[in-house]
């Protein structure tokens, strides 16, 4: 946006506007002094809220004029710009462009600026004014009814859900081929462009630029976290039951890791995980019988539920799976979608992300030791994953797993382990 000098010079002539903010640079000493942190904050946080737009440091508000910034205080004031977006907004700013450039002033003399580029945010941004959005040539404070329609277009939208929408800051050349290729049958003939818009994987943009959706990030670019920070799955693997320091110093954890990547590729690496640090009995009695702690094809199925149905408009919140001696604990952030119950999971579905889950039914299983299944995908719409996770797992341990409501704001799914020396049989009661 206003990527030439002489654009960027006639847009400040004109004065501010919907896409446009600027602020001189004041000092006291070393440290800037104007704008305020709150102010530049607001203004940040409103055009990420809006359409995105420039906001330059090293013009007078008023005027117009390009008064410049001290060639060594710059470090100064684009240090100070990634403070204010990382302390003072919520969440945090992160996907800005920061350039340093020379405009002329009113007498030709070459002085030097910051240009802050601010793209349209997935997220709805909170600063110390409030919720500010850009209106003409000023912020205003958004009504109740403007915020509520804003949340729904850029969250778990009912019109518009969240894996559906276009990622501004990516590209399509951000989707490598050879991730998202395997979609494609022999037969289709669309090019690129058409192919990824009819999976939901690219869309048009305001300005009628391709662009990358959520869920073709998610399931096309290798590292989703570059637009999603929190798009992965976190796995500790524990030494004993509770998370704790051993009095002799020696690591609570036996095993920790962090798996982005693809969806599809997330949850296999994360069952592998599983499988690398459960504990596998063994009877002999009537030739060898192996009996993990875990039903793989349990835990399969629920680490896919929760990469699969989270909530990625939460900005922050990532999947864990927690491994402990007696049980494993997976973590999903976001509340149940829809009208779905903790107590009505195993009888009822309901897709939080649609696109998604269309896509990871599209994704082969490869051939694992360790998974024992039917199914051909990695998500087949029937809804029998719930009831797949607590029947199998309940043979395997005897306790039935358990699912919680955390705050209205997280899933936490509880598989018990199976316990040395005992062979699969009838369900006992949760103690």
């Amino acid at each position: 946006m206003f990527d030439s000098t002489r654009e960027l010079l006639t847009k400040i002539a004109l004065g501010e506007s919907t896409f446009l903010e600027f602020k001189e640079v004041r000092f006291a000493g070393g440290k800037v002094k104007g704008p305020s942190r709150a102010d530049l904050a607001d203004g940040l946080a409103a055009l990420a809220n809006s359409k995105g737009g420039i906001f330059i440091l090293g013009v007078e508000n008023k005027t117009h004029e390009i008064v410049g910034i001290d060639v060594d205080r710059l470090d100064a004031v684009v240090n100070f710009v990634r403070e204010v977006c990382a302390d003072m907004i919520d969440p945090a700013l992160e996907h800005i462009i920061l350039d340093r450039l020379l405009l002329p002033s009113s007498i030709g003399e070459e002085l030097p600026v910051v240009k802050i580029e601010i793209p349209r945010s997935l997220f709805v941004h909170r600063s110390p004014g409030g919720y500010l959005h850009r209106f003409g040539d000023s912020k205003r404070v958004m009504s109740p009814e403007y915020l509520a329609r804003l949340f729904q277009q850029r969250s778990q939208s009912r019109l518009i859900r969240f894996d559906e929408q276009i990622v501004p800051t990516a590209k399509l050349e951000d989707l490598p081929t050879d991730i998202w290729e395997h979609f494609r049958s022999f037969t289709s003939r669309d090019n690129t462009e058409t192919f990824l818009g009819k999976l939901g994987m690219v869309g048009q943009d305001e300005n009628g630029l391709v662009r990358p959706t959520v869920a073709g990030v998610l399931m096309g670019s290798a590292d989703p976290r570059e637009w999603l920070p929190n798009a992965f799955v976190q796995a500790v693997a524990y030494r004993g039951n509770a998370i704790h320091v051993d009095l002799e110093g020696e690591s609570y954890q036996l095993d920790a890791m962090d798996f982005s990547g693809p969806l599809n590729t997330q949850v296999l690496e994360a069952c592998r995980f599983v499988v690398k640090n459960m504990k596998t009995a063994a009877f002999k009695d009537q030739g060898r019988i192996d009996v993990p702690q875990y039903d793989m094809t349990a835990v399969f199925e629920a680490i896919a539920n929760a990469v699969v149905h989270r909530d990625y408009s939460i900005h922050g919140s990532k999947v864990r799976l927690r491994l402990f001696q007696n049980r494993l604990e997976l973590y999903s952030p976001g509340g149940i979608s829809n009208s779905l119950r903790i107590d009505s999971l195993h009888l009822r579905q309901s897709a939080r992300n649609e696109a998604i889950c269309s896509l990871m039914a599209k994704c082969q299983i490869p051939d694992e030791s360790w998974l024992r299944t039917d199914r051909k995908t990695m998500m087949e719409r029937r809804g029998d994953g719930v009831p797949i996770i607590l029947n199998t797992s309940t043979r395997l341990s005897g306790i039935e797993p358990r699912y919680e409501l955390l705050d209205e704001s997280e899933v936490r799914l509880t598989i018990f382990a199976a316990e040395p020396g005992r062979l699969p049989r009838e369900p006992r009661s949760a103690s």
